[in-house]
């Protein structure tokens, strides 16, 4: 895998979408800390190295018009939208009218076939960028079918909107703190062009908080208060997710640029990693 390049940051900034959050059990403050292999364990990865289908005994491509009022259609695992080629996952936003379909594109879920609990998840990706993109790298509670969103808990580990594209945002949700109540926790780093190159994009789960990092830089932590799971349901396995929506209710906030397409979304690798005792 290519090395990480220097990024010049800019100072923190909170997202105007969560310009409420700032208080309470958040840390807003931004540190330098490089991330120490000696003290990790490596549990699982997938660094997709071969040509063609992601690996179908770990993922599973969304279908359909999904979430948020977005305006693409997720097709499954279609070649067109979803591929592995040159030792990256590519998901890739077309418009191209399929099936009917103006806009289509590409989630990708471990739902059902591989979770996430604690340590370190790691992302290695280079964003898109335009006005309507809205790429994200996020995890949702197993049991959200029995207790629903947000009482399920969502962890946002990168999310970018075309439109403020120089930001990167994160986020948590859960049933006391959610965008829905405007009381969701997050924020947001401001960054030099991320969309030029590849970054990691981090999150270190613990079972009293959750530290997120672009690169080497922690610039967000959400601080358990209480074992009661409507403020801390992270106690519970979760699944993760890659998608690249275009549009809806935050990223089409501006409207959607034609001239985007196609618009691709490359992750390296994804890492989960256990802290040494």
């Amino acid at each position: 895998m290519r090395f990480l390049r220097s990024v010049t940051l800019f100072v923190l900034t909170a997202s105007a979408a969560f310009a409420d959050s700032l208080a309470g059990s958040s840390d807003s403050r931004s540190e330098k800390i490089p991330f120490d292999p000696a003290a990790w364990t490596l549990v699982w990865s997938d660094e997709f190295d071969k040509p063609g289908t992601p690996n179908l005994a770990v993922w599973i491509g969304e279908r359909g018009y999904r979430r948020n009022k977005e305006a693409q259609y997720y097709t499954g695992e279609r070649p067109e939208n979803i591929r592995i080629e040159n030792g990256h996952l590519v998901i890739e936003a077309l418009r191209d009218n399929w099936e009917g379909k103006p806009i289509t594109s590409a989630s990708l879920t471990t739902r059902g076939k591989h979770t996430f609990l604690y340590g370190r998840i790691a992302v290695r990706a280079k964003i898109p960028t335009g006005r309507g993109a809205w790429p994200a790298i996020w995890t949702m509670g197993q049991n959200v079918n029995e207790v629903n969103w947000p009482a399920c808990g969502e962890i946002d580990i990168m999310e970018n909107v075309g439109f403020d594209p120089r930001k990167i945002h994160a986020n948590i949700h859960c049933a006391t703190y959610n965008h829905k109540k405007r009381t969701g926790k997050g924020r947001a780093i401001t960054v030099d062009a991320p969309w030029s190159e590849f970054h990691e994009y981090a999150v270190e789960w613990y079972e009293d908080r959750l530290e997120f990092f672009f690169d080497d830089t922690r610039y967000f932590v959400f601080r358990k208060e209480s074992d009661d799971p409507a403020v801390w349901p992270f106690a519970q396995p979760h699944y993760l997710l890659l998608n690249l929506a275009i549009g809806g209710t935050w990223g089409g906030q501006k409207g959607i640029d034609d001239s985007i397409f196609p618009l691709r979304f490359e992750i390296d690798y994804v890492r989960h990693y256990q802290r040494k005792k």
